[in-house]
């Protein structure tokens, strides 16, 4: 009996096609879009770090978000190039609450964890 590699065993326990959903809403609480987003990969923040073209923070997470973002439908919600125009013409706090839901920061934390840190 063949024993399977940990490698294997490691890929196989993780479904990179399962999509979280972000509905982006505007002041007035109406819904823009909602934007769909899977796992992030090693690969994947290596690739928006070269697009970028700089080891600034900021310039590579918004290119991570123009890389993985999606429709309902699977297609890409942005292009490359659109990453200057979203860091331009996007209030920052837009851009930073749709950018941390990416990063999955903050979602198994709820306030009074935060308050107590």
């Amino acid at each position: 009996m063949a024993q399977n590699r940990t490698v294997d065993l490691l890929v196989g326990a993780f479904d990179l096609n399962q999509r979280r959903k972000f509905e982006l809403k505007n002041a007035d609480g109406k819904k823009v879009v909602d934007l769909f987003f899977k796992p992030i990969t090693r690969a994947d923040r290596k690739k928006a770090q070269s697009l970028s073209g700089t080891e600034e923070a900021l310039d590579i997470s918004t290119q991570m978000l123009c890389q993985m973002a999606e429709l309902e439908d699977g297609s890409k919600a942005f292009a490359p190039a659109d990453a200057p125009k979203l860091q331009r013409q996007l209030p920052e706090t837009i851009l930073n609450e749709i950018e941390l839901f990416l990063f999955g920061v903050g979602e198994d934390t709820d306030m009074e964890e935060a308050k107590n840190d």
